[in-house]
């Protein structure tokens, strides 16, 4: 069985690959599990963050936006001693302060699924792409939608954590033509 070859390197990134990346998502509780995840993992890798899912789960509320939105400086400062997720103080401030944002979209657009996937009309981009040397960490699509959601009050994200973003709810469909997930997930589109 052919898989990308970025996923190699562990079986619970294997599982990943194999059952969640890319496939077209529209729950919101899984929307903003994966930004709060995604930018938790900036300057990091998947696998690492990946490995402290559960802890995460835990930390933030079951990853509940409209907790987390609530959670004060008390629950701040207990979130910056949990020796099972990753203590960075601007990272945890800003998975509150998305929080806030994720729900302010949400009653502007009915859903912050309507929001995200309004970008591309609903439409997933396939990349097709043939090596791993085709992936690009950015594009022009989460340029625009990082700026976008900068101007919405979102935090500590830029073009490379929306487009992980992106990568993983489906809007892109970056696995390999040659992996058997390829074809599966662009049958899901």
């Amino acid at each position: 069985m052919i898989r990308c070859p970025w996923c190699m390197k562990d079986e619970q990134y294997i599982r990943y690959h194999d059952e969640e990346r890319g496939v077209p998502m529209h729950d919101e509780s899984k929307h903003f599990e994966f930004l709060l995840l995604e930018t938790m993992q900036a300057w990091l890798s998947w696998l690492t963050i990946l490995r402290r899912r559960e802890n995460y789960r835990k930390a933030f509320a079951g990853f509940d936006a409209k907790k987390v939105a609530q959670f004060d400086e008390d629950k701040i400062q207990e979130l910056l001693q949990d020796e099972w997720i990753i203590r960075n103080q601007a990272k945890v401030r800003a998975a509150v302060k998305n929080a806030q944002a994720f729900l302010t979209v949400q009653k502007e657009f009915g859903s912050f699924d309507q929001y995200i996937w309004s970008f591309t009309a609903g439409s997933v981009i396939d990349n097709k792409l043939k090596s791993i040397e085709d992936y690009k960490p950015t594009s022009e699509l989460s340029d625009t939608i990082a700026k976008d959601m900068k101007k919405r009050g979102f935090a500590f994200l830029g073009s490379t954590t929306v487009y992980a973003h992106l990568q993983a709810i489906g809007v892109i469909n970056d696995h390999l033509v040659s992996c058997f997930r390829y074809k599966e997930v662009a049958s899901l589109s």
